[in-house]
């Protein structure tokens, strides 16, 4: 069983993983180089675990000890226990879910060992690639999205935002966990790897020559490959010459496109096995 520490100084260097959360530019730096980031909430705490992600330490108001018993029973880390406001000091915000753990990061395999690993329905089929969406709400919902809708592994280009910050996490209630990712390093050179394993890349855009959704989800291709660009601008010039196909998402009402969060959910859902 973990050992119950109570603490009552914010500036205890035992709660060192906790400190300055809403600080977004030291999180990104300080949680990948530290080899850490931060589950928050009951639900998502648990799922990390399962997931196979390796406890560092948990942080919980004193409520939640009870909710987190049989949890707390099978751990052998430190358990802080803090006061809300002590809580509240410590990262900079009101833990709303009072229940935080800092996981230990697992190593991310290569674009080319993801692509050959053998997951639940066999080597991956059909891939998300997200290209510098910057954004992690709109990470974590694509992430969730990715889950629920049976897409078997993501790639993320080198600018995208991380997939374990927290608030990515949070928004995807965890489901990051579910879905094995990697990041590409030379991109868009490495459309080579996704084309090298049989890969159709279909980038998801508004360009004169794009076919409609459902006509690339009738083609069937046997892999596929399914192109989303950041916030805003969309895909680069770069990625829309390394694609195989152009499409699009048909709109009515003079709408000209969607979130991109929302367009990976209606892509993953048409182009479903």
């Amino acid at each position: 069983m973990a050992q119950l520490i109570t603490v009552d100084d914010p500036a205890d260097p035992r709660l060192h993983d906790y400190t300055n959360l809403t600080d977004v530019a030291l999180r990104r730096r300080r949680e990948p180089a530290e080899g850490l980031f931060i589950a928050e909430g009951e639900k998502v705490i648990r799922r990390a675990g399962k997931a196979g992600y390796g406890m560092r330490s948990m942080m919980l108001t004193p409520k939640w000890v009870d909710t987190m018993t049989d949890l707390i029973d099978e751990l052998t880390c430190p358990v802080y226990v803090v006061s809300p406001e002590l809580a509240e000091s410590v990262t900079g915000y009101h833990v709303h879910r009072g229940a935080l753990a800092s996981m230990a990061r697992n190593p991310l395999p290569t674009p080319a060992e993801l692509l050959e690993s053998a997951g639940p329905h066999g080597t991956p089929r059909r891939v998300a690639l997200f290209e510098d969406m910057v954004d992690h709400a709109n990470l974590g919902a694509a992430f969730r999205n990715a889950a629920a809708l049976g897409v078997d592994a993501v790639l993320l280009t080198p600018r995208c935002a991380d997939p374990l910050y927290r608030r990515s996490v949070k928004v995807s209630m965890g489901t990051v966990f579910a879905v094995p990712y990697a990041r590409l390093e030379t991109w868009p050179h490495d459309a080579d790897t996704l084309r090298a394993h049989g890969f159709t890349l279909a980038a998801l855009c508004l360009s004169d020559d794009s076919i409609d959704l459902d006509e690339l989800a009738a083609r069937r291709p046997e892999k596929l490959a399914l192109m989303l660009g950041t916030e805003g601008d969309g895909l680069s010039p770069a990625a829309l010459a390394a694609a195989d196909v152009h499409v699009r998402i048909p709109m009515e009402a003079g709408v000209d496109s969607l979130n991109v969060a929302a367009a990976s959910a209606v892509a993953f859902y048409a182009t479903r096995p």
